[in-house]
């Protein structure tokens, strides 16, 4: 699929103008889609790639009281500059040392794992940034193979008139230890992502996105799919609003059965007082099985969030969601489809100007459902808590510790293991 901007108005990506309820579709598009699974090894500290106008909107969005960790450069000056580009390398390592790390189904073990990541974050203007990082990673188990990940993010937005755009590709070779298929996974993304927003008067707005997401293993299953979402949103008041969603999308796989889905959601946005943010939405998915005869399966999605900041240098969040999306895992004659309920709290804190504390802990319930519409017999209760400890010093230089325990209960024992990990990380960026 190809995904093209025509341009009949002959506009140029160079008009800025805020759009408060489209910003906060252009920060979701700069996050990105989230992962479909679940990494035993804790995952590395985040590196900012939001273009600065992408920015510019995030920090005057109203219904957010914080941005959260990751998707701010920080203000540095940009090292190396040439007219509209500006280049800024970085280098990163980390030494890890675990246990209760699956290398295959029903064997976990113990081993060091360092990693080596150089990059660079290429600024071209203030729309588009590009940012890649090759990442190679060795074990001190001879369980485990050593490999070279790659990653690539291409992400632009910008602002016409009543029109806010964003565009998203990425794409991402990984290889790591997975808690649903068990051992370490070799595994390709490719995502594509289309937003825009229309501005209909001050009350009306209206969402539109289309995604493309590829995931190809080598060892399970492969899958394509295809949605788009469009939401009309109701502004009340400049910090209250709500909105009506709708969706479909379609999956290809190559075990089991195709998918096809549809969608409907509300949702509501309350920015209450100043330090205090709420995000609550629900509705319902009507999954149909195209192979096999199965009967439609209809579930509940739901989610919320909260954002608090009883002070300037103290950041908490509260996370609730349940989704349903495409599994990896087989058992080689049918797809999978997962039901995950999931709950997180973070709380970050500044201590002593240069030194910040992130403390993050989570609960997944995983619900396995095969393409038949029968159970498969597996469900996950999956528990997580971890701790980073980060000195900033020479302006650019960062210096992390941490620690994480996970555990992971399932029906299929082969599947349940108890992990630590406790290491540090190396960062500079230029």
């Amino acid at each position: 699929m190809q995904l093209k901007l025509t341009n009949p108005t002959g506009f140029h990506w160079t008009t800025l103008r805020f759009c408060p309820r489209a910003a906060l579709g252009l920060f979701l598009l700069a996050v990105g889609h989230p992962l479909a699974a679940q990494d035993v090894l804790m995952p590395p500290t985040q590196i900012p790639n939001t273009p600065p106008a992408v920015q510019e909107y995030q920090q005057q969005n109203p219904m957010m009281v914080f941005i959260p960790a990751g998707s701010s450069s920080g203000g540095l000056e940009t090292p190396l500059q040439w007219g509209p580009l500006a280049l800024r390398p970085r280098a990163f390592y980390r030494f890890l040392d675990g246990t209760g790390i699956s290398s295959t189904v029903s064997n976990h073990t113990s081993t060091i794992v360092q990693s080596f990541s150089p990059g660079f974050l290429l600024n071209i203007g203030n729309h588009w940034t590009l940012d890649y990082s090759p990442t190679w990673t060795f074990y001190s188990s001879g369980e485990f193979h050593n490999t070279l990940d790659q990653s690539v993010r291409l992400v632009g937005g910008t602002t016409y008139e009543d029109w806010t755009l964003g565009l998203s590709q990425s794409y991402v070779k990984s290889s790591d230890p997975e808690v649903e298929t068990g051992t370490q996974t070799d595994e390709e993304t490719f995502s594509t992502a289309l937003n825009a927003s229309y501005r209909i008067n001050t009350k009306l707005s209206l969402d539109m996105g289309i995604n493309q997401d590829f995931i190809l293993t080598t060892q399970f299953e492969n899958s394509r799919e295809w949605s788009t979402t469009e939401w009309l949103n109701y502004q009340f008041w400049p910090r209250l609003d709500s909105a009506l969603g709708a969706g479909f999308g379609y999956v290809n796989v190559d075990i089991g059965s195709d998918m096809a889905y549809e969608r409907v959601e509300a949702r509501i946005r309350w920015r209450a007082l100043d330090k205090v943010a709420f995000q609550i939405h629900g509705g319902a998915e009507i999954r149909q099985f195209l192979g096999g005869g199965a009967s439609d399966v209809v579930n509940p999605i739901a989610g919320a969030s909260i954002q608090y900041q009883p002070f300037d240098f103290t950041q908490l969040s509260l996370n609730v969601d349940r989704v349903v999306d495409v599994s990896v895992w087989t058992n080689s004659v049918q797809s999978q489809v997962t039901e995950t309920t999931s709950v997180t709290a973070d709380l970050n804190q500044r201590l002593l100007g240069r030194l910040y504390l992130d403390l993050q802990g989570g609960y997944n319930t995983v619900n396995y459902v095969a393409s038949s519409g029968t159970t498969t017999g597996r469900t996950d209760d999956y528990y997580t808590f971890n701790a980073r400890l980060k000195l900033q010093f020479l302006k650019r230089a960062t210096a992390t510790i941490f620690y994480q325990y996970s555990d992971n209960s399932s029906t299929l024992a082969a599947y349940t293991f108890s992990s630590n990990q406790t290491g540090i990380e190396l960062g500079y960026q230029f």
